[in-house]
């Protein structure tokens, strides 16, 4: 196939791009930064440089593409959520979408699908029922951005293009995203669950993540929102345990919920001291199988890389 990969330089997008180039495909990268970029990927795969917020050469792309996969954003956890931040966060979500809808649209030959990243954030904390694809949204920041988001890659489909929105929880890997950081007290010694720990921590190994992003391009009943995260369900002090248990270091220093609303702010909440029990629902009934289902067997597997 040719696929189009937008906003592929993360951890995340790299594996992605590996995946994909040795599955013999033939891509090609969006990235605001080709010099720094090109070093860092399979030789084979094309690269077209986009600011990321207007049409320009690279449209012609999508043209004739079987398949779009859009992860571009600035990282939800990066810094501090000021009034600033909150503004780049939404635009670079928005404008990356909206320009990449516009060359769907301007496409004589559109592309199939158009699989557009989202996240469990999109439901907001919920302390109880099980979170499944039709479960409503949440009321905080990061519901708001998920959902705005979705809304304009969704616009898509008037176009004819199949839409898949996977709401990812988070992706274990010890070379990037959020497990580095939760490491480093583990590895002090004072490692232990944020917060009361009894907040639900939906997770997903990086190949999970990569094979369903994979999958829901392959599978033309998948469409809409689509959940990406691990059917082990855990809690933060579960986590945690199991973290701990993986590295032989105990799990005993719990960090006060205050604490990090004072270091993190706003952020604190919707990221730390909030989760949800996601049901990856539509990829089991559409026969998704997991390679790794099992927090225990997932952390042995990301820490022996």
């Amino acid at each position: 196939m040719k696929i189009v990969v937008a906003g592929g330089s993360g951890f995340l997008g790299k594996a992605l791009l590996k995946k994909l180039s040795q599955a013999g495909n033939s891509v090609i990268l969006l990235t605001r930064n080709p010099d720094a970029v090109a070093p860092t990927i399979p030789p084979s795969i094309q690269i077209a440089p986009w600011d990321a917020s207007t049409i320009g050469h690279w449209a012609t792309s999508i043209d004739g593409a079987d398949a779009v996969i859009n992860l571009t954003g600035e990282s939800i956890g990066g810094k501090r959520w000021t009034t600033k931040q909150k503004e780049v966060l939404l635009s670079s979500r928005i404008d990356s979408t909206k320009a990449i809808v516009e060359a769907i649209r301007q496409a004589s030959k559109k592309p199939n699908v158009l699989v557009n990243q989202s996240a469990v954030g999109y439901y907001g904390n919920v302390p109880e029922v099980d979170v499944e694809e039709d479960h409503p949204p949440g009321n905080d920041y990061l519901s708001y951005v998920a959902r705005k988001w979705e809304e304009e890659a969704r616009k898509a489909e008037s176009l004819g293009v199949r839409v898949v929105l996977p709401r990812t929880g988070v992706v274990l890997d010890s070379r990037g995203g959020a497990l580095p950081r939760l490491l480093l007290p583990f590895n002090l010694y004072i490692g232990g669950p944020l917060g009361s720990g009894k907040q639900w921590f939906p997770w997903i190994h990086l190949e999970d993540e990569i094979t369903a992003l994979v999958y829901a391009i392959e599978n033309e009943k998948l469409a809409g929102p689509v959940n990406l995260a691990a059917p082990g369900h855990v809690t933060m002090k579960q986590f945690c345990s199991a973290l701990g248990n993986a590295m032989h270091r105990p799990s005993w220093a719990p960090v006060p919920g205050f604490m990090l609303r004072i270091l993190l702010g706003e952020m604190a909440g919707s990221l730390l001291l909030g989760g949800q029990k996601v049901i990856p629902e539509k990829l089991l009934e559409t026969g998704y199988k997991f390679r790794f289902p099992k927090l225990d067997e997932a952390l042995a597997d990301v820490l022996n890389h």
